[in-house]
């Protein structure tokens, strides 16, 4: 009798917690943001080329690698649904040729084609696919219907292609008209056996890489994110969360919503995210006294912004570094009401404590002999946006210890 009470419970307990074997999952993946184009709606003077009928063909640079990959696809800013016919992807050599073999179909739950809802973003599969850290991962997307609101990144300073039909498996494209926009592609991550450190830059234009060279990834997150894995971080990614014209407080139409209002999304949603870097705020104090604003921020207002960002990440675990904002004297935007308004919020950023640390970018930047000027050699031209130099500089400046 007990033999079978025994077995009888045996048997039981095997059909509510299965057998050994069938509970040893498998190892955990993590999902980490490896290149990141924050959305924006595309404005009515700021269309792309016409989409419909049409392959869209774009080139990035990631930071992190990894075995599997999934993109990103985002219809945030559009009211309509949006339906893809087909996406492709292969790795980019130096000879600017496909690497053989590297060609993948992209599928969405299981499917070539993808409805992307209105006003959402999606992910594709996974796609078995070694992708090298710091490697070059071309994406075609073919739009079998037109795109009246299309989710773009204005300031891709890469070189993108529009080109008629289907020509997502062309080695080389026909009859292709050229964009420097990002087009629905909003983000690649990369799945690695084990966390690592995510680090978000969220920032205006001098994080974008307005008036940086074309097609060379000379963004100061970019060059961050070389120096990591030439001194050994390589579970370390950057993503650039920057948007040129952006400010802390306000929208402005074109410019994105404000840092505070899409900090969720571009920050705290991020997969993997660890760290955020700020650099915002010279577009606040410039803009409101350009335009005359009634009602111009003041430290006070831009640090209480500040401190809503610390807040809102540390509640998530997240290490804040706060950068000190470049000097701008000279720029079409200063002002001597500004700049004293920028020197009150950098002296918070350096003696406030309440971040987990500063990168002060306004020390390395200025020019010796006029502090509030940029220094010559690290100007674009415009007073406001430092060159490709002066973006080595800043990625100079960070000290990579922060991400051990």
């Amino acid at each position: 009798m007990n033999y079978f009470i025994v077995a009888f419970l045996s048997i039981l307990a095997t059909l509510v917690t299965g057998p050994a074997w069938a509970q040893q999952t498998a190892p955990q993946q993590h999902w980490a943001r490896s290149w990141y184009a924050a959305p924006l709606a595309a404005t009515a003077d700021r269309m792309p080329p016409s989409l419909k009928n049409a392959t869209i063909r774009q080139t990035i640079r990631i930071s992190l690698g990894g075995e599997r990959f999934r993109l990103r696809l985002s219809n945030e800013f559009g009211d309509t649904p949006m339906r893809l016919g087909r996406a492709t992807v292969f790795l980019m050599g130096d000879d600017g040729r496909p690497v053989a073999g590297s060609e993948r179909d992209v599928v969405f739950d299981g499917r070539p084609d993808a409805l992307l809802p209105a006003g959402a973003p999606i992910l594709s599969d996974p796609v078995d696919l070694h992708l090298p850290a710091l490697s070059r991962l071309t994406v075609s997307l073919y739009l079998p219907e037109d795109a009246p609101q299309p989710t773009i990144h204005l300031l891709g300073l890469a070189t993108s292609w529009v080109s008629p039909g289907d020509q997502t498996s062309a080695a080389e494209l026909t009859d292709a008209v050229s964009t420097t926009q990002r087009i629905l592609l909003s983000g690649v991550d990369v799945e690695r056996p084990r966390p690592g450190r995510i680090v978000v830059a969220l920032g205006d234009s001098i994080t974008d890489g307005a008036n940086g060279t074309r097609n060379a990834d000379r963004r100061w997150p970019d060059l961050l994110a070389g120096r990591l894995q030439a001194a050994g971080l390589t579970e370390v990614a950057v993503a650039n969360a920057g948007i040129s014209g952006n400010r802390i407080l306000n929208p402005r139409p074109g410019l994105g919503v404000a840092a505070l209002a899409r900090f969720d999304r571009d920050v705290l949603a991020v997969p993997g995210v660890t760290d955020v870097i700020i650099l915002e705020g010279v577009n606040d104090i410039g803009m409101a006294w350009r335009d005359k604003d009634p009602h111009p921020p003041t430290a006070a207002d831009l640090i209480a912004g500040y401190r809503q960002m610390i807040t809102r990440a540390h509640a998530r675990g997240l290490r804040v570094f706060l950068a000190t904002i470049l000097p701008y004297e000279g720029a079409n935007y200063w002002s001597e009401p500004g700049e004293a308004v920028r020197q009150a919020v950098n002296t918070w950023i350096r003696s406030g404590g309440e971040a987990d640390g500063v990168i002060d970018f306004d020390a390395v930047m200025r020019d010796r002999e006029n502090p509030g000027h940029l220094a010559s050699v690290y100007d674009s031209g415009d007073r406001l946006h430092p060159n490709d130099a002066g973006f080595k500089a800043m990625a100079d400046a960070i000290d990579l210890t922060l991400f051990r």
